[in-house]
């Protein structure tokens, strides 16, 4: 029965990884189709690739999507940490408990009435929608994404630390820049990560906020789609997935790497 058990619970997780990753391996083949459609393989080549890069347009799509997010990461994990300890360090469960519900809103609402609220938001206050908008948002919604990675390592953080650096004269500063600071610093790298993908993902909130002459990678995949993609978004899609990979591998065996033993004694 035991045996059963765990040849149907590998069976299992091996189905669930097949139907997650065939699609991009059907996508990654087909970025070497010399047929020029996802139809038939017809032969492998480069040309998509080559194609891909001499797109102008294309990169410079793909660079305002990589500034977008890690602009807006950056700004709303800085708002974000200050805004965790600032509820964290709200002694009322009563107002804490309100603070905590109104970030966790806007985390789950639904990314077109996001989308739409900013879009009316920055038409009332006579924003051009390109660029700044599409920041703006992006922080806006990253930030409490931010707050909720951050919030857990505060609650495990042992108040007597506090205490004791305020005890030996510390600045609030001092408390926050050496205390606080340190202990939560894999939320806040958390934070920033998660942020980073999210808005890099995004498409819901900047189809409605963006404008005439600024996209991001999101946006343009989908407007070409609607005219029938060509192969050099799988070609790209194909690089970012290597890329992606190589990052989640290279962290893997960083942080599964066994530090090599020292020998105690002198010489």
């Amino acid at each position: 029965m035991e045996q059963t058990k765990k040849w149907f619970a590998n069976g299992y997780l091996i189905l669930v990884f097949v139907i997650l990753y065939a699609p991009i391996l059907f996508l990654t083949a087909y970025s070497f189709n010399s047929g020029g459609s996802m139809v038939g393989f017809d032969g492998f080549t480069l040309e998509w690739y080559q194609e891909l890069f001499s797109d102008t347009r294309l990169l410079i799509i793909v660079l305002n999507t990589l500034v977008i997010a890690l602009i807006s990461a950056t700004i709303a994990t800085i708002v974000g940490v200050a805004g965790a300890v600032a509820i964290h360090n709200i002694e009322k469960t009563k107002y804490r408990s309100m603070l905590l519900t109104l970030n966790n809103i806007l985390v789950v609402s639904p990314d077109v009435i996001i989308g739409a609220s900013f879009l009316i938001l920055f038409t009332m206050l006579g924003i051009s929608l390109g660029f700044f908008s599409v920041l703006l948002s992006h922080i806006a919604f990253s930030i409490p994404i931010v707050v909720i990675m951050i919030l857990p390592k505060l609650k495990e953080m042992s108040p007597t630390l506090v205490d004791a650096a305020q005890d030996l004269g510390a600045s609030q500063w001092q408390v926050f820049s050496k205390v606080i600071l340190p202990y939560i610093l894999p939320g806040v790298f958390a934070g920033f990560f998660t942020a980073l993908t999210f808005s890099l993902d995004d498409f819901a909130v900047t189809f409605f906020v963006t404008g005439n002459g600024f996209n991001t990678l999101a946006v343009e995949v989908y407007s070409l789609a609607r005219q029938g993609i060509s192969l050099k978004i799988n070609a790209l899609s194909t690089i970012i997935f290597a890329i992606t990979l190589a990052l989640v591998l290279g962290y893997y065996f960083l942080s599964t790497r066994k530090k090599p033993k020292t020998l105690g004694g002198t010489d």
